[in-house]
């Protein structure tokens, strides 16, 4: 017939497990039983268990479970033997409820008569008990995935401070926030993510601080992902940013209990996934990129003078290349006599152009960089070093790049490490600075500058502006901004974030100064 397109085996496979993933329990077990099987067609990690009481044969139960993903002991001790030796349970309308009371040695158990809550529940570990004559199953937790253990983050190594670090485990990590705020104010809500994976997740803030209006903004987008899998924190960044084309970030990340934690007492909100031990939190200020958690337990001059020290390597890393062409190619007045003759005698042998010469040193330079990331890390440290003074000393002595530049790539690479977490966004503004400044030297650097400042001054997350100019000028504004200030100067949280302002009162009980 014209216009008519047969339906594939597949697409008749894939409606029927949808009609009967979304259907409920029957009263026969079999049927209940050929049901789950007929969903889980070519899975053969699930294993199908029956058991029958010894004294009562009447009594026929079926436990289906995962292997790999469950705890056998568990299943045979708490599980089996009780279903096969208890005197408790008979046949009727309180089968169930008796089972879950008297019989099964769980510390986790629920009734459900859903398919799909079934489903769930026995891909994540769990142990589903059926029995003959009821509409509902039992899901019994008995989870047993292998895991990491816990150890120090590789990226946020700090030289004082905890070092425990977050691990793949959403349960695990939960337990670690725990630990440290013991308190009925922090609130763990559960969600599931991902059409096809359903991927845990896990919203944690304190209930008392925390920014009600981002809570709920928070929650609004989550529900609104409409995506077939979660596998990281950075899938759901790119789905709930605010400035979706923005180089910078607008979500936090950390692997470190301590950090999530100082967070959620300055009022975010942190969300957990599992499967990754990278946890998110928001809203995000700017002034987090230059922060770093080894600033609150070093001595607070320490921690200020490294602070200060990151805000000039971030304004270093981005505006050296573009400074220098600027001056070389444009406003040779600025330099002194002495080091201009320097450097054009050194530039007379180089045949490329100045711009064109830094556009491909930093190039060379992310591509070294880059290189040293994927190798091992045992061999990827040296060849990204031994690379960089190798190829720049052979550049020099071939006479395609000029000595200077090379010292301008080195202050550009190594002031760059002092921001890791700025660096997609330090990259495009290098870039974009370098442009504008080899077409029209100071006046285009000022410009380039310029239209950063107020992209940043734009940003918001989940409502919160990033960078906040206050005509007000009070300390407590600036307690934790350019500097950090001593714990007994800290008094309150930052006004935006969170509900309850003060975060410690002064010996005389004025906490708001």
């Amino acid at each position: 017939m014209s216009g008519f397109t047969p339906k594939s085996k597949k697409d008749d496979h894939t409606q029927l497990s949808s009609e009967l993933e979304n259907s409920v329990l029957a009263h026969s077990l079999s049927k209940n039983i050929r049901t789950l099987k007929q969903l889980f067609t070519d899975v053969d990690i699930l294993k199908f268990r029956y058991i029958q009481n010894t004294h009562n044969q009447e009594l026929k139960y079926c436990i289906a479970y995962c292997d790999g993903v469950v705890n056998s002991a568990i299943i045979n001790d708490s599980i089996m033997k009780p279903l096969q030796l208890s005197q408790a349970a008979q046949p009727g309308q309180g089968l169930i409820d008796t089972l879950m009371n008297q019989v099964l040695q769980i510390n986790e158990a629920e009734k459900t008569n859903s398919l799909k809550d079934i489903i769930e529940a026995v891909t994540y570990g769990d142990t589903i008990l059926f029995t003959d004559g009821a509409a509902q199953a039992i899901i019994l937790n008995t989870k047993n995935f292998p895991l990491r253990a816990i150890g120090e983050p590789e990226v946020e190594k700090t030289l004082s401070g905890p070092r425990e670090g977050f691990t793949e485990s959403l349960l695990s990590n939960l337990s670690l926030l725990r630990r440290k705020v013991r308190s009925h104010e922090l609130k763990m809500k559960f969600t599931s993510i991902g059409t096809r994976t359903h991927t845990k997740a896990c919203i944690c803030y304190i209930d008392t601080i925390v920014n009600k209006q981002a809570l709920d903004e928070l929650n609004r987008r989550l529900a609104a992902i409409d995506i077939d899998g979660i596998l990281d924190t950075n899938y759901i960044t790119e789905l709930i940013k605010d400035a979706r084309w923005s180089p910078f970030r607008t979500t936090g990340y950390t692997e470190r209990p301590d950090t999530v934690v100082g967070k959620l007492l300055e009022g975010r909100i942190a969300i957990f996934l599992d499967g990754t031990p990278v946890v998110l939190t928001v809203p995000y200020l700017f002034v987090e990129n230059l922060q770093s958690n080894e600033d609150y337990y070093l001595n607070f001059y320490y921690g200020s003078y490294s602070r200060l020290l990151r805000i000039l390597g971030f304004l270093l890393t981005v505006c050296v290349p573009s400074l220098y062409i600027a001056i070389v190619a444009f406003h040779h007045e600025f330099m002194p006599t002495p080091l201009l003759i320097s450097i054009a005698s050194e530039r007379q042998s180089v045949p490329l152009p100045a711009a064109l010469e830094a556009f491909i040193m930093l190039i060379v330079f992310d591509i070294l960089r880059e290189t040293g990331i994927r190798m091992p890390s045992n061999i990827g440290q040296a060849l990204s070093i031994v690379g960089a003074l190798v190829i720049g000393q052979a550049a020099v002595e071939a006479k395609l790049v000029a000595a200077p530049m090379i010292i301008v790539i080195a202050i550009t690479g190594i002031t760059n490490l002092l921001v890791p977490k700025m660096n997609a966004p330090v990259i495009y503004i290098r870039y974009f600075l370098l442009l504008l400044s080899s077409s029209f030297g100071f006046y285009g650097l000022f410009l380039g500058i310029t239209c950063a400042f107020v992209h940043i001054l734009n940003l918001f997350s989940f409502g919160v502006p990033q960078v906040t100019l206050s005509g007000n000028l009070r300390f407590q504004d600036f307690k934790d901004l350019f500097i950090r200030s001593s714990w007994r100067s800290m008094l309150t949280r930052p006004s935006l974030l969170a509900e309850d302002k003060v975060r410690m009162k002064q010996p005389d009980g004025d906490g708001h100064d």
